[in-house]
């Protein structure tokens, strides 16, 4: 184990951590890569099922639920880097539906009640999540709230997410939630960037990432589904009792939502991946856009997603809600910034540097790439975020494998 890579000793004790979550019972399998310096380790421990079944491999594929966010935004820079987008457009020349917003009084006002938009939404805004609507968890229970799950227009079992026009026809009837640009909210921009991308591209979501991004990194189990032949490589994913722990499905592989092709490509968490190609991905940004000496996206592109992009002001109700409410977030969310369809570290809160880029997903997984020691880590598992195990997993996770560096 060179200068550039972990020590023996810190990847023994990476192991043995893990093993504890799966031996504990309430992790069935994990999948973890980590790599630094050219070299890659991964370990593959548990099985696909809470009672046994196949043994967790290399090539499981897992559904990357918001850990889809980070990949999403990369189509966006494409278009970016080709000038066919620009930051400061408005966003109403691809999509009509959001013309002429209008504005709530107040977040918890009746829908009529608001005010003109200060200005259009543009790129930016999409972007960087502050177009003006989103998944406020202080705002639950609000008219404004219900109207956004009572349409489907995040995924929100039972209510179907529809096609991509319909989906956009129903977020242009809606007010937003604060004026453009003003405030940071989660999930619906990470769906709206994948429309855009369609709309300007005049393909399907996936197709663009497909051609421009997945293939080119040999990216080949991602998609929005897994296909029937590869369907034995899916987990079932868990959603545990709360209150019991008892391990209830909340997708099954076979006939579950990713056993086809989706009416909706939902770029805020709709991918499924594997380690591999989640490494391609994130080693690619670490080097700062290239993949093999292929370009795909350009360096300024890389580095405007992986910077924090958000004022103090944008970014006050994430903060809050990441340090006031850790005892629901299990400690989740608290890295500060946020760049384009990521986190981004700008304070040392825990045992990562400033500048560690990346995001987590409420089906277990995490990924992050950290610029200052050249790491990678992906920790990939099949049990929700309905109980802390798998955040209590992620943690632990970190903590280790920043010790498994010695130089």
């Amino acid at each position: 184990m060179g200068h550039s890579d972990f020590t023996a000793t810190g990847l023994r004790r990476l192991r043995e951590v893990l093993t504890r979550h799966v031996d504990s019972g309430k992790i069935p399998g994990i999948v973890a890569l980590v790599s630094r310096g050219g070299r890659t380790h991964v370990e593959a421990i548990g099985t696909m099922r809470h009672d046994g079944g196949a043994p967790m491999r290399r090539d499981t594929i897992f559904r990357m639920a918001s850990t889809s966010k980070p990949i999403t935004i990369a189509a966006a820079m494409v278009l970016l880097d080709e000038c066919r987008v620009r930051l400061d457009d408005p966003v109403e020349t691809w999509l009509p539906e959001l013309a002429d917003r209008r504005v709530l009084k107040r977040i918890d006002g009746p829908l009529d009640e608001t005010v003109p938009a200060r200005r259009p939404i543009i790129v930016r805004d999409v972007l960087a999540s502050t177009f003006g609507l989103g998944m406020d968890m202080t705002a639950l229970g609000t008219p404004i709230l219900n109207a956004i799950f009572e349409r489907g227009l995040t995924p929100n079992l039972p209510v179907e997410v529809p096609e991509q026009d319909e989906w956009m026809r129903r977020l242009g009837e809606l007010p937003l939630m604060h004026q453009p640009g003003e405030h940071w909210q989660y999930q619906i921009s990470s769906d709206l960037v994948g429309v855009l991308v369609s709309r300007v591209t005049g393909q399907s979501f996936e197709e663009f990432l497909r051609e421009r991004i997945f293939e080119p990194l040999g990216m080949k189990d991602t998609g929005f589904h897994v296909p029937a032949d590869q369907i034995d490589r899916l987990p079932d994913l868990y959603a545990p009792d709360p209150a019991s722990g008892e391990f209830l499905v909340w997708d099954e592989a076979k006939g579950g939502r990713w056993s086809e092709a989706p009416a909706f490509q939902g770029g805020g968490g709709g991918l499924v991946s594997t380690a591999d190609d989640y490494h391609a991905y994130f080693q690619m940004l670490l080097n700062g856009g290239t993949h093999q000496g292929k370009r795909i996206l350009s360096r300024p592109a890389v580095e405007l997603m992986t910077t924090n992009r958000l004022s103090p002001e944008q970014n006050a109700a994430r903060t809050a809600l990441a340090v006031n409410n850790v005892h629901i977030s299990f400690g989740q969310g608290q890295q500060g910034g946020w760049g384009y369809g990521m986190a981004v570290r700008t304070y040392r809160g825990d045992y990562a540097p400033i500048g560690q880029f990346g995001w987590d997903g409420g089906a277990g997984t995490s990924a992050y790439a950290d610029p200052v020691n050249q790491l990678t880590g992906l920790l990939l598992t099949q049990v929700g975020y309905s109980v802390p195990n798998p955040a209590h997993l992620m943690n632990d996770f970190w903590t280790t494998l920043y010790q498994a560096i010695d130089d």
